[in-house]
């Protein structure tokens, strides 16, 4: 099956999100890992597992929902819209946020996690979920409804994946401001014996 440019583009965009984390955290203690600016910001590691709290949902709906919708043959080639109202999700989104949203408790992070937990499985989470846009080649993007996890409402397939590259570029953009804060603890240095 032939892939749209907009798929395309979603997978490329995973690939520079996983490339992006890696550089973010690479040489970083737990410490730094896990310190916030204040009480009420999170940590790069609560950023991250954020993330792959969310990403994870979206992984497995994803699974079920491409398969219902293979088997009900939505099926078209083309490129697709997100409409008017997934413009706005979108633009509202994307970093740096326009609009600020309390993360819902399911999706809360919990505080302390080892980079060697958090790191791999958000590299994991973005592997599948390049497999998942794979398997969505050859589907209707408009079409197919995906629900959106806590909340009472279904996006077409296209907003989803749009969607979800975008959270994941917001909540990176806010790791990264964590990190250049300039508070932000310095390296240890190695010390002499």
């Amino acid at each position: 099956m032939t892939t749209t440019p907009q798929l395309a583009r979603l997978q490329s965009e995973l690939a520079a999100l996983k490339a992006d984390a890696s550089k973010l955290v690479s040489g970083l203690r737990e410490s730094q890992f896990n310190w916030r600016p204040d009480q009420q910001k999170w940590s790069m590691a609560e950023c991250l597992l954020h993330l792959n709290i969310v990403g994870d949902r979206y992984v497995r709906i994803l699974e079920t929902v491409l398969e219902q919708a293979k088997t009900r043959g939505f099926v078209a080639h083309g490129d697709f819209a997100v409409g008017f109202l997934g413009k706005w999700i979108l633009a509202n989104t994307e970093p740096p946020p326009k609009r600020r949203f309390k993360a819902a408790r399911a999706f809360t992070p919990s505080y302390g996690q080892p980079i060697t937990a958090v790191l791999p499985t958000f590299l994991h989470l973005q592997d599948q979920l390049t497999l998942e846009i794979e398997r969505a080649k050859g589907l209707d993007l408009g079409r197919v409804k995906v629900p959106a996890p806590g909340l009472p409402l279904r996006f077409n397939l296209l907003l989803t994946l749009e969607w979800i590259a975008a959270h994941e570029r917001r909540h990176l953009w806010q790791a990264r401001q964590v990190r250049e804060n300039p508070a932000f603890p310095p390296a240890q240095r190695d010390q002499i014996a």
